[in-house]
Protein backbone atom coordinates (compact mmCIF):
# COMPACT_ATOMS: atom_id res chain seq x y z
CA UNK A 1 0.00 0.00 0.00
CA UNK A 2 1.34 3.49 -0.86
CA UNK A 3 0.84 4.86 2.68
CA UNK A 4 3.69 2.27 3.91
CA UNK A 5 5.69 3.39 1.36
CA UNK A 6 8.76 5.95 2.82
CA UNK A 7 8.82 8.05 -0.59
CA UNK A 8 7.72 11.56 -0.13
CA UNK A 9 4.10 12.17 -0.36
CA UNK A 10 3.52 8.89 0.14
CA UNK A 11 3.96 8.44 -3.71
CA UNK A 12 6.00 4.93 -4.98
CA UNK A 13 7.92 7.32 -7.53
CA UNK A 14 11.41 7.61 -6.89
CA UNK A 15 13.17 11.45 -7.40
CA UNK A 16 14.14 11.40 -11.44
CA UNK A 17 10.69 10.72 -12.03
CA UNK A 18 9.25 13.19 -10.35
CA UNK A 19 11.35 16.13 -11.54
CA UNK A 20 9.79 15.24 -15.00
CA UNK A 21 7.35 17.79 -16.26
CA UNK A 22 4.00 17.59 -14.60
CA UNK A 23 0.67 17.61 -16.31
CA UNK A 24 -1.54 20.21 -16.77
CA UNK A 25 -5.02 18.38 -15.94
CA UNK A 26 -8.18 19.60 -14.32
CA UNK A 27 -9.13 17.52 -11.89
CA UNK A 28 -8.79 17.71 -8.42
CA UNK A 29 -6.33 15.94 -6.46
CA UNK A 30 -4.53 13.93 -9.53
CA UNK A 31 -0.89 14.16 -10.26
CA UNK A 32 1.12 13.21 -12.97
CA UNK A 33 4.51 12.98 -14.56
CA UNK A 34 5.42 12.90 -17.76
CA UNK A 35 7.74 10.95 -20.29
CA UNK A 36 7.10 12.20 -23.99
CA UNK A 37 8.25 10.82 -26.85
CA UNK A 38 8.35 11.47 -31.00
CA UNK A 39 4.67 9.86 -31.16
CA UNK A 40 3.52 8.55 -28.01
CA UNK A 41 3.64 9.55 -24.36
CA UNK A 42 4.24 7.69 -20.73
CA UNK A 43 2.33 9.55 -17.64
CA UNK A 44 3.59 8.51 -13.86
CA UNK A 45 -0.24 9.20 -12.48
CA UNK A 46 -0.54 9.78 -8.50
CA UNK A 47 -4.66 9.29 -7.98
CA UNK A 48 -6.62 10.03 -5.12
CA UNK A 49 -8.98 7.29 -3.27
CA UNK A 50 -12.75 7.96 -4.80
CA UNK A 51 -11.77 9.78 -7.69
CA UNK A 52 -14.14 8.53 -10.74
CA UNK A 53 -13.35 9.50 -14.06
CA UNK A 54 -16.41 9.11 -16.09
CA UNK A 55 -16.37 7.29 -19.48
CA UNK A 56 -14.24 8.17 -22.35
CA UNK A 57 -12.34 7.50 -25.39
CA UNK A 58 -9.16 8.49 -27.23
CA UNK A 59 -6.08 6.99 -28.53
CA UNK A 60 -5.07 3.54 -27.82
CA UNK A 61 -3.50 3.02 -23.86
CA UNK A 62 -1.81 0.37 -22.24
CA UNK A 63 -1.13 0.44 -18.36
CA UNK A 64 -0.15 -1.02 -14.61
CA UNK A 65 -1.37 -0.31 -11.19
CA UNK A 66 2.12 0.33 -8.95
CA UNK A 67 0.31 0.64 -5.87
CA UNK A 68 -3.31 0.98 -4.61
CA UNK A 69 -6.85 -0.82 -6.22
CA UNK A 70 -9.09 0.39 -9.46
CA UNK A 71 -12.30 -0.40 -10.91
CA UNK A 72 -11.92 0.22 -14.11
CA UNK A 73 -14.61 -0.62 -17.12
CA UNK A 74 -13.70 -0.45 -20.74
CA UNK A 75 -16.05 -1.39 -23.53
CA UNK A 76 -18.24 -1.86 -20.77
CA UNK A 77 -17.02 -4.84 -19.13
CA UNK A 78 -15.56 -4.07 -15.35
CA UNK A 79 -12.54 -5.55 -13.58
CA UNK A 80 -10.63 -5.06 -10.28
CA UNK A 81 -6.87 -4.39 -10.83
CA UNK A 82 -4.35 -4.17 -7.89
CA UNK A 83 -0.29 -3.55 -7.72
CA UNK A 84 1.24 -5.56 -10.88
CA UNK A 85 -1.86 -5.50 -12.79
CA UNK A 86 -1.74 -4.32 -16.40
CA UNK A 87 -4.28 -3.38 -18.54
CA UNK A 88 -4.88 -2.68 -22.50
CA UNK A 89 -7.72 0.07 -24.24
CA UNK A 90 -7.94 0.25 -27.70
CA UNK A 91 -8.35 2.84 -29.35
CA UNK A 92 -11.58 4.52 -29.35
CA UNK A 93 -12.94 1.89 -26.71
CA UNK A 94 -15.07 3.75 -24.33
CA UNK A 95 -13.33 3.04 -20.68
CA UNK A 96 -14.15 4.48 -17.44
CA UNK A 97 -12.10 4.24 -13.74
CA UNK A 98 -13.20 4.43 -9.70
CA UNK A 99 -10.16 4.83 -7.64
CA UNK A 100 -11.19 2.70 -4.86
CA UNK A 101 -7.37 3.20 -2.52
CA UNK A 102 -5.25 6.43 -3.10
CA UNK A 103 -2.85 4.87 -6.77
CA UNK A 104 -0.23 5.02 -8.41
CA UNK A 105 -0.94 3.92 -12.34
CA UNK A 106 1.68 4.66 -15.28
CA UNK A 107 0.10 4.58 -18.52
CA UNK A 108 1.26 4.42 -22.06
CA UNK A 109 -0.55 6.39 -24.61
CA UNK A 110 -0.40 6.30 -28.19
CA UNK A 111 -1.23 10.04 -28.79
CA UNK A 112 1.40 12.04 -28.51
CA UNK A 113 -0.48 15.07 -27.91
CA UNK A 114 -2.87 13.23 -25.02
CA UNK A 115 -1.62 15.83 -22.08
CA UNK A 116 0.40 18.89 -22.13
CA UNK A 117 2.94 19.77 -19.27
CA UNK A 118 2.02 22.68 -16.84
CA UNK A 119 2.91 25.74 -17.88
Amino acid sequence: MMKDLPLWDGTPYPDFVRTLPEIDIPVEGVRGWLLQGANQQVVFFDLPEGLAIPEHSHGEQWGMVIAGKIDLTIGGETKTYGPGDYYHVPAGTPHAALFLERSAAMDYFADVDRYVPKK
